[in-house]
Parts: C-alpha cells; structure tokens; sequence
C-alpha cells in the first residue's frame, strides 16, 4: 500500500491525440476545423470532464505531433492545469515565457526517438539547465527536470532549486516482465523518490505507465502526481476518452479509497 492515503494526480499527455491528427492531415494547412480530426484540445476537455487533473503536452522542435496553436488553445480553454514538457532551447523558454503555463518540465529531445527515452542530464548541464530552471520559477512557472532516478541527477536537481522533478519510469515499465530487473527498477525508483522528498523536492513521474503496472507504481510512496499519455489514448480507442481517465484514476488510487 501507499504511505499516504492522498490521491496521487493525473496528468493526462494528449501527444498521440495528435499524432494520430498528423498521420493524416499534416499538410491540411489547419490544425482543426472542417475535416481535420482528432482535435487534441477537444480531448483535454473531455478528459476533464472525466476528472483529470491536470494536461500535459510536449511541443517538440519538429512539431512532429503538438503544433503551437494547440497549445495556445489550450492555455485558452481548460479549466485544470497545464505542463508544458519543453526542451532546454532558446526559443522554447521564449515561448514558455509567452505562454505561461503553471508548470514547465524540461526534458532532452532526440530527433531520432519515436517518444522521450530516458532522462535530462541535469547534473551534467547544471549551468544551462540551472539558468533555465532560474528563468522559469521567477516567472511564475512551477519547473520540474524529468530525470532518471539516480542520486546525481536528484541532487542537481535540489542545487538548482527545481521544486519538482519527474523520475523517468520507462526502465521499470520496459523491465515489467523480467521479475529481478522490474523489482532492481522499482527499488530505485522508490530510492530517487525518498532521496527527492528529503531535498525538499516534489516527486512526480511518468513515461510507460500503463493499466498493469499502475499496481506497482501507485505503491510508491508519496508520488505527487503521474503524467501518463499512450496508455490512456489507446484505451480511449476502445473505450472513450472519459472512461479511459476514471479507470485509471480509480487504478491509480486505490489503496486511498
């Protein structure tokens, strides 16, 4: 069970909303309207609707998937929070600074990878990510580093003074069906979050969570709040958008029922 009987929060990552948008209407020369569908800002409000607490949407340097208008609508139109995942560029904390989201999560970006693949290296770029990370909270941005959790990274996260971060949980979730290798990756997941809380750092996470390895996940103690994409936007396919949130809500916290 958690060590905290509150409700760990759900960050809903609506990217493959739209990168499903893309696979057809790419070259449509609008992002909604008329014929072009999904619209990804539609299902953020859906997804509130159904109780999610917050939407988080990554626009990437290529555009591959989230285009900058989506996010100007969404600045426009929910009603919960919004967590902007950017890379560590020039232009893009210009457009964090524009925008002003409530959250901003800095993360690397490959032009090669299909979706994030491990950690920032925080500890590694403290000076740009540091400036950064000092730019963003004195603007009013709550800032996050979505890092690996290793004891280097967290603690450079705690010298720039991040107020949260987001341990990168793809290893735990690629281990899943390797016991020794899921229980190795566990452990130090609980470890990056115990050494976080003790910095004064919020813990978040996110990346392959999914409806099966929640059980394990939500066992983590004192996770402020997950952010989870594909799983819930395949299951909307079968299900409904909305039935896809209260689902894993209800997953996510059941030891706090």
């Amino acid at each position: 069970m958690t060590t905290s009987s509150t409700p760990i929060l759900l960050g809903l990552n609506i990217d493959h909303c739209a990168t499903l948008r893309q696979a057809r209407y790419r070259d449509a020369g609008r992002d909604c309207g008329q014929m072009v569908e999904p619209d990804p800002v539609a299902l953020a409000l859906s997804a509130e609707r159904a109780g999610v607490d917050g939407i988080t949407v990554h626009l990437r340097e290529d555009r591959r998937h989230i285009q900058d208008n989506d996010v100007l609508r969404l600045r426009q139109c929910i009603q919960t929070r919004l967590n902007l995942e950017m890379a560590c560029t020039d232009a893009m904390v210009r457009f964090a600074l524009d925008l002003k989201p409530e959250f901003a999560c800095l993360v690397p970006e490959g032009r090669e990878e299909v979706t994030t693949e491990g950690g920032l290296d925080a500890a590694g770029q403290r000076e740009r990510v540091g400036a950064i990370v000092e730019t963003l909270n004195a603007s009013g941005i709550a800032t996050s580093l979505f890092i690996d959790p290793e004891p280097e990274q967290i603690e450079a996260a705690a010298e720039m003074k991040s107020p949260f971060i987001e341990l990168h949980t793809g290893a735990f979730a690629n281990a899943y069906y390797d016991l020794e290798a899921r229980h190795s990756e566990l452990q130090k997941l609980r470890q990056g979050i115990d050494l976080a809380r003790q910095l004064g750092i919020t813990p978040n996470a996110g990346h392959g969570i999914n409806y099966i390895n929640i059980a394990e996940i939500r066992q983590l103690p004192q996770i402020y709040e997950l952010n989870i994409g594909h799983s819930i936007v395949s299951r909307a396919v079968f299900s409904g958008i909305e039935e896809a949130v209260r689902e894993m809500k209800f997953r996510m916290n059941l030891a706090a029922k």
